[in-house]
């Protein structure tokens, strides 16, 4: 240290974090300064939060404390898979292995992950009881936990195609999970059997989690193929296809012309609708469920913009209606609940989807826009903000929301690039044929 001086070693790190968070140089060609600053010092900010032995963690602030007497120090799977499919989009491929691998040491024999987890792997605390109030037992799991880090991981395998790290996990996680997925199933309708939802709020059968189960069985299918296990990969098939079957039928309300969140199914076989409109709707494309250009998710997504808007000078889009998590305003038809990073980037993310030109760009670029200017000084996102002031509320920086972000301008800049190369192929194609 006196031969070299503590300058020469902040200086290192210095360069090497920058190094590190300008490895895709090319996105910059596609975004503004603010959104491009932003990507990268979210990128910078997911990676303070994964822990070296696997574990991504919602959130390090403890500010949360004084409103629900505990922190968001936990590892989530869920939250885990679709941060670890942010940086994998972002190219940062080798940070998430060390989290698969976490998800498989922490799955049961039976095949579920359980609801949060310390960063040691260790069982996290949790309020899903394993028993009904009349002493029934039920399982405590919020089932798109289980499939989502099986669709994050192929996603992981099939950018990189390295068969050596899939090997160990194939078993272990992927089939193990997908036995579960494939038989834990409400026998009248098909679906996956009742779990609590994303929020953590609600048990029932909903739309977000039947998406994520399906998508797990698909990449399980997907998997089974590559390993030559043509059997499995049948059964996994079958399993997807009947879920897919089902969600069209019993989520989809032709009367209302839209998906409907949740269901339930009473003893005597009735289905009881919950159609509040929720971003979390969002999953039934963004795991491929159906296409994002689907004219029901585009009554859906339009329904969501609609309802979830804020119509204060602030803006943003909100989870759901009458969202009570750090409430402030009961003025529902203005304030439906406080903008969430979250759920203004899945908006953005299927505008994204369905863009055609560059001026359809430009409504999905508002919304990146928006989380850049509700960003804190420092360039981090909180999980939401106050609907009259735009402070943050809840924590900062929230893991989930950077991952979000990245994922949006990753996809931002791969349609614009789509769309540039299609229209530069056209003039190409029009001045071949006038010569």
């Amino acid at each position: 240290m006196r031969e070299r001086t503590p300058a020469s070693f902040l200086a290192r790190t210095k360069d090497y974090w920058r190094l590190w968070a300008n490895k895709d140089e090319a996105i910059a060609e596609h975004l503004p300064e603010d959104i491009n600053g932003l990507y990268k010092r979210s990128t910078l900010v997911i990676r303070t939060q994964v822990d070296n032995r696997g574990a991504i963690i919602a959130a390090n602030d403890s500010d949360v404390l004084r409103f629900n007497r505990d922190t968001y120090s936990y590892l989530w799977p869920r939250d885990g898979a679709l941060v670890a499919d942010a940086l994998d989009l972002a190219g940062y491929g080798e940070v998430t292995r060390r989290f698969f691998f976490l998800c498989g040491e922490l799955i049961t024999r039976e095949g579920y992950l359980l609801h949060k987890y310390n960063p040691d792997g260790s069982l996290g605390s949790s309020w899903h009881a394993w028993s009904t109030a009349d002493g029934r037992l039920e399982l405590p799991i919020q089932e798109d936990e289980t499939g989502l880090p099986i669709w994050a991981l192929w996603q992981h395998y099939d950018r990189d195609r390295d068969i050596e790290f899939i090997r160990p996990l194939y078993r272990k996680l992927v089939r193990t999970g997908a036995d579960f997925m494939a038989t834990y199933r409400e026998p009248r309708t098909k679906l996956p059997a009742p779990s609590f939802d994303l929020w953590e709020e609600r048990r029932g059968i909903h739309a977000f989690t039947t998406a994520a189960v399906w998508a797990g069985l698909t990449a399980a299918r997907n998997f089974a193929v590559a390993f030559g296990q043509h059997e499995l990969a049948k059964r996994y098939a079958v399993a997807a296809q009947e879920i897919r079957d089902a969600a069209l039928v019993h989520l989809w309300d032709a009367d209302r012309g839209r998906f409907v969140r949740t269901i339930s199914v009473l003893p005597d076989g009735t289905i009881v609708k919950d159609a509040t409109i929720d971003i979390s709707l969002a999953g039934i494309f963004l795991f491929g469920l159906l296409p994002a250009s689907d004219e029901r998710i585009r009554s859906t997504m339009r329904a969501v913009e609609d309802r979830l808007s804020l119509k204060t000078p602030v803006g943003g889009v909100a989870r759901y209606e009458n969202d009570y998590y750090f409430q402030v305003s009961s003025d529902i038809a203005s304030v439906p609940g406080n903008p969430w990073f979250i759920a203004t980037l899945w908006l953005a993310e299927h505008l994204i989807a369905v863009a055609e030109t560059p001026g359809d760009l430009d409504r999905p670029r508002a919304y990146l826009d928006w989380c850049a200017r509700r960003a804190l000084p420092s360039g981090v996102l909180s999980e939401q903000v106050h609907p009259y002031t735009g402070e943050p509320l809840s924590v900062s920086p929230l893991t989930w929301s950077h991952a979000a972000f990245v994922s949006a301008v990753q996809h931002y800049a791969r349609r614009s690039r789509l769309i540039k190369d299609r229209l530069r192929d056209q003039v190409k194609t029009a001045g071949e044929v006038i010569v």
